[in-house]
Order: structure tokens, then sequence, then C-alpha cells
């Protein structure tokens, strides 16, 4: 999936994704998006682990860049995330996350995202629904 528009959008302005530290990769599969996150002072929580809230965020933010790159002038927001951590990833190890679509509605996508340490181990699970919003009925 390309996600390039999108990574560039989202790398013009401060963002939770930009704070985290996510960066967005786009794959050859039309159904599979990537990102990674280093574990640092950002996403860490105080005990020098990775924040179970920022694999969640990592994991919202990766579908959203998915539905946004599949739905051009769309507006997609996350409407449902639920994750299960298996894994403690300590910090200075670096995090990989891959969304797979598991359903392409016109309102609503589902994704399935696994977070991996670089050893390749699982790290959490999560499961995103995102609303497909067409642009011209969001309003500020």
């Amino acid at each position: 999936m390309n996600v390039d528009n999108i990574r560039e959008i989202i790398e013009r302005q401060e963002n939770l994704s930009t704070a985290l530290g996510m960066k967005f990769i786009s794959t050859p599969d039309d159904d599979l998006c990537m990102a990674t996150m280093r574990v640092d002072e950002r996403n860490r929580q105080p005990f020098g682990f990775l924040s179970g809230g920022a694999s969640l965020a990592l994991a919202e933010n990766l579908a959203g860049v998915g539905s946004s790159a599949l739905c051009p002038g769309k507006i997609c927001v996350g409407i449902s995330v639920s994750g299960s951590h298996v894994k403690a990833v300590a910090e200075g190890d670096t995090v990989t996350a891959l969304a797979h679509l598991v359903q392409k509605g016109r309102k609503l996508h589902v994704w399935n995202v696994e977070i991996n340490n670089s050893a390749g181990e699982l790290i959490s699970t999560v499961t995103v629904t995102n609303y497909i919003i067409s642009s011209n009925s969001h309003r500020q």
C-alpha cells in the first residue's frame, strides 16, 4: 500500500504521530501498511518500557494512514481500538507495526495490527475500526 502522500501530510505538522516518533512505510501489498517507532523518552512509561498507550496510538494512527491511503479526499477516524499487550519492550528498541485490512466497506474499515520488537517477537495485537467521512460533511 502506498502511503507516501499521507506520510508527507503527517510530517508537515506537529501531531501525535510525529510527537511519538512514528515512521510510516509503504508496502507492495494493497491491504498492508507498516510503521516503525523507536522506544524513547517520548513514548515510554516511567519504568523504561514502551507505554501500552503508545502502542495503541501507533496501531490507531497506522490504521488511519492505511484508510486514508485507500480513500483519498475522505476523512478517516478511529471509532474503536482494542488491544492486548503480551511482552514488554525496553527503551532503545524499535517496534514495527503491520496493519492488515480485514474489511473494507464504504463507511467502515477494520484493521488487525501486530506490533513486534526488533527480534520479531510479538508485543501487541490491536484491532482498529475506522469510520470514513466524506470531507464535505466534516465540521470544525
